[in-house]
């Protein structure tokens, strides 16, 4: 619709579809195509306005294609839940699939695709094998997709009425945009399906080349993309392909240059001419570094890509180091890949330009980005020995500069850098020393521990700078623990006299007696066998020699840096994954049958398995574009982000994440969400369940139809804690009488919602047989507490103590009674509510108790009662105040 065309959407009459079924049905055909107009305003909105179906149908019969294309826009979106009815307009369709104009009979055929109708599609197969054949190659390249989209609603249709062969016989056409869309088509079935359909012989690959050169960008990539999955037969064959496919470098469409580095790369393995192949080195820097001048996004992609390349070949970009360096303005996540880069760049021949970047790096504001540049620092000083001077020199004068969080990554590289060329740098020990007072990161102060204790000889007070870490040993964290621990024992073992005597006995006690840490306490007891019984063997031990670390900056095994150059220019290479390890093409299930869900761009209902055919989403491949604008990528093998529920919703995809099948629950009867008579005899009950660390929503199915209902499928809106699901819904077809329970997985923080805290979630659950029930249920808070919430005792006082007193609060629970404060106990120790200590006050006992949720939240508990009197207090205090109501809830459900 053009700009003038809003006031559709404004309508307030209270008569409003009477009105539109007169308007639809009128003499005039301006009026008729107002009308229409005015009802895709009102379904676009959300309104239902499926009740002027066959009036809207009616006006299918005209010569004006806008006001047709404005009625089977509406068709799509209705004929799932009248199929009866968008019967009627089969004969529309096919009729104008013989129309004369081009546009009408491509119109119709990939309409006729869009509607997921089983009695539409057996009409759709001899228009479509028409327009297979059309003059038109507009109408054509239309056909070639619809295939792909008859393919995911019935394969087997497909394959019988010949249409695999039909499209293999359209990479022949003369029409380079045909060819594109045949190779899109096919490259879909081909992941849809688990027997090979789409090969591309010697004979095909000229074609496709040929093609090549005529083709839209997207076709292009299409093509390409193809075309790397080809295996040249010998290094002839593979220098030909390249030489086809080198002019795409100088594309403009930067998913077209990645996508031919991809074929270069690949073709490169079997060409055996080292002339040739520095040759296409050359050629294939230009493009690569035009790529960094695009908008951050674009550079984001590109240089994520060029990270895998420059693993593979680096001399591609030997010499071009300098485009990678940081820009004032370049956001974090693209300084941070560029970084990657140049430490993956470096070499002695430019390692003093390097140098001098990473140093201004380390003094910008940014805190992670300057940590990083000084960890490149110590990165490159152990990939390259002749720099290690350097490097070292830059990081002592990073550490005069006396900036706390620069001297504690570069005590932490210098570690490294010591383990890396043993005796030649210790005499930099002494300035480390004087930066002892400012460590206060586990991971540097460990780092400092370590040094003190490897080269105790040669640090004249070592037992005096060990001593005061000693102070603080109970309160410090395990990694400090462990470095202490053993760093005192090495003491002792290099310098057995009075002062390290003691020490050593202290730390023993400590890690031993005073700790809950099964580590600490494991290798004190070790310790302390091998001091006690043989004080020599304890040296060949603990002081043995230590293997060199070595240069970690190509951390990716060479088999999965080829699989990742394989899919250059996908969201696989972006992720530095497998496409398997973030998506799954179903091959076996079905797809969804329901247009009115998911939004199409992103993964909806979780479906259960039921009889079907063959077929996968073609948004389950990993996306071909490289210029997605994505940011700094999402953490890997969660399903996508679930759309609005409560939105216009159209579209269906079924890239799932396969969850190994959780054993059918059972247990005590769960909450009606949905009762009978809401659901047209579809009962729904469930609830949120915690089991092994994992949560699950129990849910349970009654059918009192008359029916077999089959196809369940279930999605979350956005919610609080992002809780989506984490599978499929494994629910059998149900039938009448019978019920069925399941315990799905779910995933949380994926689909957060904004605002402030709320335990409502909102549920869809569809089925084959019945429209969308929508239903709202509780989430308790305390499935979220995790395993690791107990604190120790220490612990929880300097927490309490730490957290400021307006964040305490505390509520009455008026109707709860503690029994037995055992049981109690016990009981809120199932949910992970762990007990600390007691108290009585008066008559009173006083319970102190933590639990913690995600993201390291804790919650320091004080509940205050008499035993077997109604009335508990509950006090708490957490550094997360929002979430503190739905923690007062979860906490009276417990102590129900």
């Amino acid at each position: 619709m053009s700009g003038h065309d809003s006031k559709y959407f404004s309508t307030t009459k209270k008569g409003e579809i009477p009105e539109l079924k007169e308007e639809l049905n009128s003499q005039y055909k301006d009026k008729r195509k107002d009308a229409v107009k005015k009802v895709i305003a009102a379904m676009t909105v959300g309104k239902d306005v499926s009740s002027l179906f066959t009036d809207v149908v009616n006006c299918m019969q005209t010569e004006n294609l806008e006001l047709k294309k404005l009625v089977y826009l509406y068709l799509i979106n209705y004929a799932k839940s009248q199929p009866d009815l968008a019967i009627l307009a089969v004969n529309t369709f096919v009729k104008d699939s013989q129309d004369p104009n081009p546009l009408i009979r491509a119109l119709a055929v990939r309409t006729m695709g869009c509607i997921r109708v089983d009695k539409i599609t057996e009409y759709l197969c001899d228009p479509l094998q028409r327009c297979l054949k059309d003059d038109d190659p507009y109408v054509r390249k239309t056909a070639a997709i619809c295939v792909a989209k008859l393919y995911d609603i019935n394969a087997e249709l497909v394959e019988d009425r010949g249409f695999l062969e039909a499209l293999k016989d359209l990479i022949s056409d003369n029409n380079p945009m045909v060819v594109a869309n045949a190779v899109a088509a096919l490259a879909e079935i081909q992941d849809s399906s688990t027997r090979p359909i789409f090969e591309i012989t010697s004979h095909t690959l000229s074609k496709l080349l040929t093609a090549l050169n005529e083709c839209t960008e997207w076709g292009q990539v299409f093509i390409l993309d193809s075309l790397s999955r080809y295996k040249a037969a010998d290094a002839r064959e593979a220098e030909n392909i390249v030489e086809r496919v080198t002019p795409r470098l100088q594309h403009a469409n930067c998913a077209v240059v990645l996508s031919a580095v991809k074929i270069i790369l690949l073709q490169m393995e079997l060409i055996t001419s080292t002339d040739v192949v520095r040759n296409l080195c050359k050629k294939m820097a230009p493009p690569l570094v035009t790529l960094l001048s695009a908008e951050p996004e674009i550079q984001y992609v590109a240089l994520r890509n060029i990270n895998l390349i420059v693993q593979k070949r680096p001399t591609i970009l030997a010499h071009e180091i300098k485009v990678f360096f940081c820009k004032y303005n370049d956001p974090i996540y693209v300084k941070m890949e560029k970084l990657e880069i140049m430490i993956k760049l470096a070499s002695d021949r430019n390692i003093d330009q390097v140098l001098l970047e990473f140093k201004e790096y380390a003094t910008e504001v940014d805190v992670d980005f300057v940590r990083k540049a000084v960890r490149a620092i110590g990165r490159c000083a152990i990939k390259l020995e002749r720099a290690a001077e350097r490097c070292i020199s830059v990081l002592l004068e990073l550490i005069k500069i006396k900036v706390n969080y620069v001297v504690q990554e570069a005590i932490i590289v210098i570690k490294d850098i010591f383990r890396r060329y043993p005796n030649t740098y210790e005499s930099i020990i002494a300035t480390l020393c004087e930066s002892l007072d400012t460590l206060d990161e586990p991971e540097a102060k460990a780092s400092m521990i370590w040094i003190i204790g490897e080269y105790a000889e040669r640090i004249d007070n070592a037992d005096e700078l060990l001593e005061s870490f000693l102070e603080t040993f109970p309160e410090e964290p395990a990694l400090v623990q462990l470095q202490l621990l053993t760093a005192t024992v090495k003491l002792f073992l290099k310098k057995p006299t009075e002062g390290p005597q003691q020490m050593i006995q202290a730390v023993l006690n400590n890690a031993t007696v005073e700790t809950d840490n099964p580590d600490l306490r494991d290798r004190a007891y070790i310790y302390w066998r091998l001091l006690s019984t043989d004080p020599e063997a304890a040296k060949d031990v603990v002081l043995a020699e230590k293997p060199v670390i070595s240069d970690d900056s190509n951390q990716l095994d060479s088999s999965l840096l080829d699989d990742l150059l394989a899919n250059i220019s996908t969201l696989s290479s972006v992720y530095h994954k497998p496409p398997e390890a973030f998506v799954s093409r179903v091959k076996t299930a079905p797809r969804a049958d329901d247009e009115e869900f998911a939004d199409t761009a992103e993964t909806g209902y979780s479906e259960s398995p039921s009889q079907g055919v063959d077929g996968a989403s073609p948004s389950s491949s990993a996306g071909t574009s490289s210029n997605v604008p994505v940011k700094q990528p999402a953490a890997p093998a969660a399903p996508a982000p679930m759309p609005d529920l409560l939105g216009d919703l159209m579209g269906m995809d079924n890239s799932i994440v396969p969850v190994d099948e959780p054993t059918a629950p059972s247990g005590p009867p769960l909450p009606v969400l949905l009762p009978s008579t809401t659901g047209q005899g579809l009962q729904i009950s469930a609830q949120l369940v915690r089991r092994d660390g994992q949560i699950f929503y129990d849910i349970s199915f009654d059918n009192g139809t008359q029916a077999v209902l089959d196809g369940f499928m279930i999605q979350f809106n956005k919610n609080t804690f992002g809780l989506a699901a984490g599978g499929a819904l494994q629910v059998s077809p149900l039938q009448p009488g019978t019920s069925a329970r399941t315990l799905l997985p779910m995933v949380a923080f994926q689909n957060l919602s904004p605002g402030a805290p709320s335990s409502l979630l909102q549920v869809a659950v569809k089925n084959n047989q019945q429209p969308v029930w929508y239903f709202n249920d509780k989430i308790p808070m305390h499935a979220f507490f995790g395993e690791d919430g107990k604190m120790e005792r220490t612990s929880f006082l300097e927490a309490w103590k730490s957290l400021p007193d307006d964040n305490e609060f505390s509520k009455e629970f008026p109707s709860s009674v503690i029994s037995s404060v055992d049981a109690a106990v016990e009981h809120l120790a199932a949910s992970n509510v762990f007990f600390i200590a007691k108290r009585k006050n008066s008559n009173k006992d006083v319970l102190y108790m933590s639990a913690k949720i995600p993201r390291g939240i804790p919650f320091l508990i004080e509940l205050t009662a008499a035993v077997g009197v109604p009335g508990v207090k509950c006090a708490v205090k957490t550094p997360n105040k929002e979430m503190v109501a739905l923690f007062f809830e979860a906490m009276e459900s417990l102590l129900k």
